[in-house]
């Protein structure tokens, strides 16, 4: 328990009682100089140096966020965000106001039907999102993790294969393609499509979200 807590509970009082609690006490011992004005300064200055020297101490409560993809690795918090929507809550057909303010960040390249987003998790990871538009309606989002750590390309890539299988069942995979359907009566109004293309020095993963033809 840190010093001024234990000494305000034993005298119970305020800090104006602590200094008329000590000179009753001298009083009290017959110790009368202290009264005087000037030894009165110099008790007063000691109470006021103790008591500030001696504060609580104030702990910081660290703040965990909570996760977004419990069993996922971390980063997937941080790339894909949220459960809702395709990708990081939106879906294809958002507008370009729409993407701006779910980003967050103003884009690296802008045109009317082009925006890309450049981010860095550490210094080996970083990734990219660009959104295809026409006619300020989202058609494709193509994303790119880079690292130059390898077990996390494999790590990462294992769960986003497996988030995906969990939101659109039964993929498909061809030439090292791993494809994902989302049905809605006779038509498929997007896919994913997911690859890793690392190389043994560069570990990389494309993700491509567009609109079936």
């Amino acid at each position: 328990m840190p010093c001024s807590t234990q000494f305000y509970r034993l005298l119970n009082v305020s800090y104006s009682g602590l200094f008329t609690y000590f000179l009753l006490f001298n009083l009290l011992t017959f110790d009368i100089d202290l009264v005087k004005p000037g030894k009165i300064t110099v008790i007063a200055f000691v109470l006021l140096t103790f008591l500030f020297a001696c504060k609580p101490e104030v702990k910081e409560v660290p703040v965990t966020k909570p996760r977004v993809f419990e069993g996922f690795h971390p980063l997937l918090d941080e790339i894909i965000r949220t459960k809702e929507g395709v990708f990081r809550g939106l879906n294809l057909n958002s507008n370009s106001e729409q993407i701006k303010k779910t980003e967050g960040i103003a884009p690296i390249e802008k045109s009317p039907g082009h925006l890309y987003f450049e981010y860095k998790t550490d210094s080996l990871t970083n990734y990219s999102i660009e959104y295809t538009l026409t006619n300020d309606s989202l058609e494709e989002i193509n994303v790119q993790i880079n690292s130059d750590d390898l077990e996390l390309t494999s790590y990462l890539f294992c769960d986003i294969k497996d988030y995906y299988a969990n939101k659109l069942p039964n993929p498909t995979e061809d030439k090292g393609y791993i494809v994902y359907n989302c049905f809605e009566g006779e038509r498929k109004p997007f896919v994913v499509s997911l690859s890793d293309n690392s190389i043994p020095t560069k570990g990389k993963i494309n993700m491509l979200i567009y609109k079936d033809k």
